[in-house]
């Protein structure tokens, strides 16, 4: 983008990063003759390496709008050249490289990559070489070696040392390039380099030292990722017959007639862009109305799976498309006598708005036979729409049968389109399936949004909401969008939608747990989360505008104190201005550092140091009561629906892996209650006149499921008994009377209860009871030795879920665990620590719903 000039078209789009980008794909293909081929993206959103490190690549300013308005018909021009397209949601661009290229390596298969990425160089070997196609350079072992001055297998102990500014991952201070290799040429590797820290003298070799503990996570950032769950094969990759139609149309409206030219009159003949010969073509459909999405459908040379395998991506058959847009009442009536007709009928929405209660129908789609569907347009608004029934009209016609609980209903999330035909006085009913809750019941460890779900188990790309409505300042409501593109998208919706439960919903009902979770547990608590949501919580927004003056009241209070106790005022808002404040002033103790080897002020630090001084104390006071007013008692009563006068939350079903519900717009599960301001929100939420609200809680409920899972006998002795679980724990460790137990040995017990169902280490026992690790070490063996069922089953459970790569609940639900086999020592013991707790958690949460 930023190598290129500012080539626009005459509509002023700018298209210099497509030019380029294409530019260098035709020269690759000119160049490198490959059986297999696949340009590779990042998708949006957050990585793991986002949950290993949040400041990873913080410091990057947004894309250029003139680059991201870019990326969309990028993508569209790949296809249609020909090039299989991967983006891989919770990974870069470069751990799915490092995937095929590792696939491709245990196939015999000799890989290039293009790319100037420095980083990339550590996966060179024999059999991978490195291309730079805008300066010409080819990297193989020795071209590392001479560049960088290590070998390819040592380039991540080189980044790592040398930290890469880019991507916002410090290396070690005043370490450059020389340095590394001058270390890393003695030394051999970084887990060498470490343990002789101590020879190493001057600056360097302090800053080193400072280093130690941030260098294996700085070594994990930068280590590219080669076992990604990845949607094709690499024999799915045989470079695809180019689209000569679809390119004609780009290359016109990119304005590249050089290309154009190339393609000729008849854009139908075979292009110079691609050289690929025609009888290596993927399957091409026939059919007019099919969008270029079907060039992923895979080519019959790729081969079929062995038998017994599962294949992670299964491509839908081709097939015709009939969709067609309902605009009068004789259309009207042949719909509805073909959905009265129906088995199996898939619903879905178009509406003025995603907050559920405040939505209004826009259109309606239906389908009742895979590749046939229909839009239903209500309520379009712009000029030179076309005449539209009668809103009223056609609701009083089809509510009979969306109100009739025989005749079944498919869709995607239809908790939200209940709500939105409730907003028009229709109780849908004879819900069957939803597609959301069936993806979720198979893979709640994977996106469930449909879009999502067409490419990984249709293989299709479908339609996005983006491209019908734009984003950004210039997205307009779907009422404005044009029918014919509405048609397009909704029916495809409708459409989708019941290909993926014909794909979905046979691996359900093959297996008697997963089916009685759907069935008798999910499509259930659906219907009663929809009533939740509808009927809202009643809140007292005049006592919160109390409450909030009073914490406003309390928090100029707090810093008053705080300016007060440092000796001049400064900004409690400020990381900086406190680490100031507390460490250059003040002179208080430094707890931990940052990665840049400045004192940390996070929570947990200030925690630590307001046990002995004020002004920390002061500062997480202040921070408390500033959250308090601005999450609750600012916020809740601005978000009072005007219609109800009540609160309406939207209960996530579909997110957490555990099955618990997620509350969000607001979030409703995690309102305070250990602070005394906090309480005073919960009095807030208020019941009717003549009504109650009751608060109902388990007891213990986590503990009591690892009794019934382990079997252990003690434990179960012990609930069995009725005992006080953790007095019965704590006679077992001290070795004493349940009466002779006093309420600090008593509260050791509760920490290594709830501890090792979350599957604690020792180390984390200690921090949690301020005890040595040796201390904390015998607890836990004492532990183990009385409830040897307990340790049995963590045992067991650990090595199930290496073996089968998920572990399960009580009731059968599937909790995945992606890294449980991963090289990395850190995310696959966290992966077994999941693999321990899931079971107690999910099961809990199978049992409230």
């Amino acid at each position: 983008f930023h190598a290129m000039p500012d080539l626009r078209n005459r509509a002023g789009a700018p298209t210099g990063a497509i030019y380029g980008v294409l530019n260098m794909l035709r020269r690759l293909h000119k160049d490198i003759t490959a059986d297999y081929s696949a340009c590779v993206f990042d998708a949006k959103g957050k990585t793991f390496r986002d949950e290993v490190y949040p400041q990873y690549k913080a410091n990057r300013p947004p894309m250029p709008d003139d680059l991201v308005a870019q990326i969309e018909p990028l993508h569209e021009a790949i296809r249609a050249m020909g090039w299989p397209l991967l983006i891989v949601e919770g990974v870069e661009a470069d751990d799915v490289i490092g995937t095929l290229a590792r696939e491709a390596q245990q196939h015999g298969v000799h890989t290039v990559v293009s790319t100037g990425d420095k980083d990339i160089a550590q996966l060179v070997n024999a059999q991978v070489t490195l291309v730079n196609t805008m300066s010409n350079e080819t990297l193989d072992e020795a071209g590392v070696e001479k560049k960088f001055g290590v070998r390819p297998e040592r380039m991540i102990d080189y980044l790592a040392l040398i930290g890469d500014t880019v991507d916002n991952v410090p290396g070690v201070e005043k370490v450059g390039p020389k340095t590394a290799v001058k270390w890393l040429t003695q030394y051999q590797t970084l887990e060498n380099l470490i343990r002789h820290a101590g020879d190493i003298g001057g600056v360097v070799g302090e800053n080193l030292r400072k280093s130690l503990d941030w260098l294996p996570r700085a070594r994990e950032l930068l280590t590219i990722k080669c076992d990604v769950e990845l949607p094709v094969k690499l024999t799915d990759l045989a470079h695809d017959k180019h689209d000569p139609a679809k390119l004609a149309e780009l290359f016109d409206r990119f304005e590249f007639k050089h290309w154009r030219r190339e393609l000729g009159e008849d854009s139908g003949q075979q292009s110079a862009v691609s050289g690929q010969q025609s009888a290596v073509s993927g399957q091409q459909s026939a059919v007019s109305g099919q969008r270029s999405a079907v060039s992923s459908q895979q080519s019959a040379v790729s081969g079929q799976p062995e038998a017994g395998t599962a294949s992670p991506l299964t491509p839908h058959p081709s097939l015709p498309r009939e969709y067609s847009t309902i605009l009068t009442e004789q259309q009207l009536e042949e719909w509805l006598s073909r959905i009265t007709a129906a088995q199996l009928v898939s619903v879905d929405t178009e509406t003025t708005s995603l907050d559920p209660l405040q939505a209004r129908l826009v259109g309606i789609s239906f389908s009742v036979e895979p590749g046939h569907a229909a839009y239903l347009p209500l309520a379009h608004h712009y000029t030179g729409a076309p005449p539209q029934l009668d809103l009223a009209a056609v609701l009083a016609k089809l509510k009979p049968w969306l109100e009739d609980a025989h005749k079944a209903k498919l869709g995607q999330n239809l908790k939200y389109d209940k709500h939105v035909f409730a907003n028009h006085g229709i109780r849908l009913s004879g819900i069957a399936h939803d597609t959301l809750l069936e993806s979720y019941v198979l893979e709640s460890h994977k996106p469930h949004d449909m879009d999502s779900l067409a490419e990984r188990h249709l293989g299709v790309k479908t339609i996005t909401y983006q491209e019908v409505a734009g984003k950004g300042a210039s997205r307009i409501g779907f009422d404005q969008v044009a029918i014919e593109r509405a048609s397009e998208y909704a029916a495809e919706d409708a459409d989708i939608t019941l290909r993926l439960h014909q794909a979905l919903y046979p691996r359900i009902d093959a297996d008697a747990r997963l089916a009685k979770l759907y069935r008798d547990i999910e499509m259930p608590v659906m219907e009663v989360l929809h009533a939740m949501e509808r009927n809202g919580v009643l809140i007292d927004f005049r006592l919160l505008e109390v409450q909030s003056r009073e914490l406003g009241a309390k928090m100029v209070e707090l810093e008053r104190a705080a300016h007060l106790q440092a000796g001049q005022p400064f900004n409690l808002n400020s990381p900086k201005q406190i680490q100031e404040i507390l460490f250059d002033k003040n002179k208080l103790p430094v707890v931990k550092k940052t990665p840049s080897g400045a004192p940390s002020t996070d929570e947990d630090v200030l925690e630590q140091l307001a046990l002995d001084y004020p002004l920390p104390k002061l500062i997480l006071e202040y921070r408390g009561v500033a959250k308090l007013k601005s999450t609750y008692t600012d916020k809740l009563p601005r978000m009072v629906n005007p219609g109800t006068g009540r609160v309406h939350t939207n209960y996530a079903q579909a997110v957490a892996i555990t099955g618990r519900l997620a509350s969000n717009d607001p979030n409703l599960q995690n309102i305070p209650v250990r602070t005394a301001e906090g309480r005073r929100i919960r009095e807030a939420f208020i019941a009717p006149h003549g009504s109650s609200i009751i608060s109902a809680d388990y007891s213990q409920i986590e503990l009591r499921i690892m009794a019934h899972i382990s079997q252990d006998a003690n434990l179960l002795k012990a609930f069995a008994a009725g005992e006080d679980v953790h007095r019965a724990t704590a006679a077992e460790i001290f070795g004493i009377d349940p009466g002779d137990v006093d309420a600090e040995q008593r509260r050791y017990a509760k920490v290594i209860n709830f501890g090792l169902i979350y599957g604690m280490s020792a180390f984390g026992l200690a921090g949690q009871l301020g005890i040595e690790r040796a201390a904390a070490q015998q607890y836990m063996d004492r532990y183990f030795t009385r409830y040897p069922g307990v340790a049995e089953y963590m045992r067991a459970t650990r090595e199930l879920a290496r073996e089968q790569g998920y572990v399960e609940t009580v009731f059968g639900r599937r909790l995945w665990l992606t890294e449980i086999r991963s090289s990395n020592g850190a995310r696959r013991q966290g992966a077994e620590r999941a693999a321990i707790n899931a079971p107690m958690q999910g099961t809990a949460a199978d049992l409230i719903k």
